[in-house]
């Protein structure tokens, strides 16, 4: 590596990691003004516990919001680096040497690319590992969470509800299961029975519901009822926990979004499953991409024109970001039936002008 690559390379992390701190300081902040209230709800706890409880749902927090603000850190970062040089008008220098302005940006192309794997690690692997985690509200405290459970489905079609499920024992109160069974010539689900018990408890070994009084009613004229002991299940506590939220999807793998495609949810279930799919593929790609569209536009030799120029820059930024949140809303909305079509519209709109903006640099 050159030392002028390192020189560049070294402004680049430098503008990276200050664009982390930032914006990720600022969204907790703002969250935290918000929310402060729901925080103090379990201010009998104690002031430490309070504190402690604020740190650790921020600290997991932070997962999601690296996630969302991703592509803004890199751009934040380019404008940084390359504004420093503008200022100092490297840039002439540089050019005056015979360097072309596109080899400058080069190493900070190649780690926006290095950069993005770091999103793709914390989609795929740290957030759904921490997903029973970040669904958490403000006022709960670790280990002694209880929500209600309401028509959570499992692989069999089968739906859990249950008057409440208590985190730290994994155990489900007064348990119902709605046992159904899929029609094809209908196309619909037919219920086949209902267990109720007292009592459910998980266990890991078996992948079961440990039933305490667990009474299975068969659907028919006479009602036949026999005891259960226990209802083999794929539904996990960690999955009840994460599928109290509407939006759990996105806190899941491109391995469990599959899986969970497989179970044939509802068409309206499918189309948000093949859109977190598209776009988790699409959204790494755009974030490159949105650093390729501002780059021709902030290497400017004048450091009077670095104004504008970084103006400019976010001006395309927001333009990215707003489509690609238009596209979504639309696929989800199955809108043409095309969900993998909004996915890929963005980079079929912004990739073209990058290169041509690229290309039609001034070097």
């Amino acid at each position: 590596m050159k030392t002028l690559d390192k020189y560049t390379a070294k402004n680049f992390l430098i503008g990276y990691a200050i664009a982390f701190c930032v914006l990720l300081g600022l969204r907790i902040i703002i969250d935290l003004f918000v929310n402060l209230d729901e925080f103090t709800e379990r201010a009998d706890l104690g002031t430490l516990a309070v504190i402690r409880n604020m740190f650790l749902f921020y600290a997991l927090n932070s997962t999601l919001y690296f996630r969302d603000f991703a592509g803004m850190i890199t751009v934040l970062a380019a404008v940084f680096s390359l504004g420093k040089m503008v200022r100092c008008n490297e840039f002439i220098a540089m050019m005056a040497s015979g360097v072309s302005l596109k080899r400058v940006i080069a190493p900070i192309v190649f780690l926006s690319v290095l950069l993005t794997a770091l999103l793709v690690i914390d989609q795929e692997l740290i957030i759904p590992s921490l997903g029973d985690k970040l669904v958490r509200d403000e006022d709960d405290v670790a280990g002694q969470e209880s929500y209600t459970v309401e028509g959570v489905t499992d692989a069999k079609g089968s739906l859990l509800f249950a008057r409440q499920f208590d985190v730290e024992s994994s155990t489900l109160h007064k348990p119902t299961i709605l046992i159904r069974r899929w029609v094809p010539e209908w196309a619909v689900w037919e219920l086949a029975g209902m267990i109720s018990a007292d009592k459910a408890k998980y266990n890991p070994h078996a992948q079961s519901w440990e039933l305490t009084n667990g009474l299975f009613i068969e659907k028919g004229p006479d009602h036949r009822q026999h005891v259960v002991d226990s209802y083999p299940s794929d539904i996990s506590p960690k999955d009840i926990v994460i599928r109290r939220k509407s939006e759990y999807k996105t806190l899941l793998s491109w391995s469990q979004l599959t899986a969970l495609q497989l179970q044939g949810p509802r068409v309206g279930d499918l189309a948000q499953l093949f859109s977190q799919k598209h776009f988790r593929v699409t959204e790494p790609i755009m974030n490159v991409v949105m650093l390729l569209i501002c780059l021709p536009v902030l290497v400017c030799r004048d450091p009077k024109a670095m104004k504008s120029a970084v103006a400019a820059g976010f001006a395309l930024t927001g333009v990215c970001l707003m489509t690609v949140f238009i596209s979504k809303m639309l696929a989800t909305e199955a809108v043409l039936n095309r969900v993998e079509l909004w996915a890929w519209l963005p980079i079929f709109i912004f990739l073209p002008t990058a290169l041509f903006e690229l290309d039609s640099m001034k070097t």
